[in-house]
């Protein structure tokens, strides 16, 4: 199969310079990366794509070799070194691209490995429910979560009191050891020190030598008032336990809000339907509206329609930045009503007879409105 280009698969000129090179590479990358797409082998495939054009782009020697020769410049070197055509892990062009910032590890969960061997946790997710009340007031919940915690008996070491260090004699202390695909010389983890270059002679009997232990554990999630369902708390240093001494990972807390029963919302803005009677809404009336935290009254004056909106300011949600408040905005809704007894009916007929056009203006510009239809 024919290699593209490398320049159209990083969607830059052939005079691009190496910050735009980088800079394509880092958005694309980040679109395509396999944690971000999971089960898609399209996008895998793409994701390898890009990083074999971006290192060969991103170094002034291969990009001028690539410039003249195109890829056949490294398949006639492949061949001339016996098959070792050069590998570089996707992971560590992003390093590469993001520096030591840890942006890397924060979008992808992985855990970024130190020359020792020490390697940061996982992050974890962890989804949890709200009443709609929790959610607008804020709260505080306990959640349990089994995760990989430090031993307690080696304090995360992997190794028992006293016990000594030796360089790896599979890897020679490298923490790397070489597999060769084809033409291709893959660097791998090392299986026996788990690329620490260096193992114990007495590993923990408790946790096997793994410095980790999986537990369950207690953790306090405080929850500001005004989140809304989607929202993300990070809780730093809960995720699983680093391994040789790296930090713990972060527990991101995914939020889910049930449904209330009366209240609906609108961003920073409560919202409910209040049912008023015909005579209130013809009459006008005081009448209560339910809050977060009690009831407020308004008035509705002579005549009020179906659908009307009151405000009631400062009456809604705290706003999660701290923003200040949102309002309340009761719609009123007119019930008509469904049983009647003969004096009831008798009195609405004599009503009904009194009523001319102008007690139902809405009525008589519909119906003048849709006169004009058939002229």
């Amino acid at each position: 199969m024919q290699k593209r280009d490398c320049y159209e698969v990083l969607g830059v000129e052939r005079n691009a310079d190496t910050e735009e090179i980088k800079k394509a590479y880092r958005q694309l990358a980040l679109k395509y990366h396999p944690d971000r797409n999971p089960n898609d082998k399209a996008a895998e495939e793409k994701f390898k794509e890009l990083g074999h054009a971006y290192e060969i782009l991103s170094d002034p020697q291969t990009r001028a070799a690539y410039d003249q020769y195109g890829h056949a410049a490294f398949d006639s070197r492949a061949r001339a070194r016996g098959g070792g055509g050069g590998f570089h892990d996707p992971s560590d062009i992003f390093r590469e691209v993001f520096g030591n910032s840890g942006i890397f590890d924060d979008l992808f969960g992985g855990g970024q490995r130190s020359p020792g061997g020490a390697q940061r946790g996982d992050d974890l997710r962890y989804d949890l429910e709200l009443t709609f009340l929790e959610a607008a007031q804020g709260c505080e919940k306990e959640i349990a979560l089994t995760k990989l915690d430090a031993c307690d008996s080696c304090r995360g070491s992997g190794a028992e009191q006293g016990a000594t260090t030796k360089v790896c004699s599979t890897c020679g202390g490298r923490g790397q050891v070489l597999s060769s695909r084809g033409i291709f010389s893959i660097a791998q983890t090392c299986p026996r020190c788990e690329g620490r270059g260096r193992v114990v002679d007495k590993p923990c009997r408790t946790c096997g030598g793994g410095g980790r232990r999986e537990r369950t554990s207690t953790i306090t999630i405080k929850v500001p008032a005004g989140v809304d369902g989607g929202s993300r708390l990070r809780s730093s240093g809960n995720g699983e336990a680093g391994q040789r001494g790296g930090p713990a990972g972060d527990l991101y807390v995914v939020l889910h809000v049930k449904r209330h029963e009366i209240f609906g919302r609108e961003g920073d803005d409560l919202l409910c339907e209040v049912p008023i009677s015909f005579t209130q809404a013809a009459l006008g009336a005081v009448i209560k509206v339910p809050t977060l935290t009690d009831h407020s009254e308004i008035k509705v004056p002579p005549g009020t329609q179906p659908g009307t909106v009151f405000r009631l300011k400062g009456k809604g949600i705290r706003n999660v930045q701290g923003y200040g408040t949102g309002d309340l905005l009761a719609k009123v809704q007119i019930e008509v009503p469904a049983r009647l007894n003969a004096a009831q009916r008798a009195k609405l007929d004599e009503f009904a007879k009194l009523c001319d056009e102008n007690v139902h203006p809405l009525s008589k510009s519909f119906f003048e409105r849709a006169k004009n239809l058939f002229k």
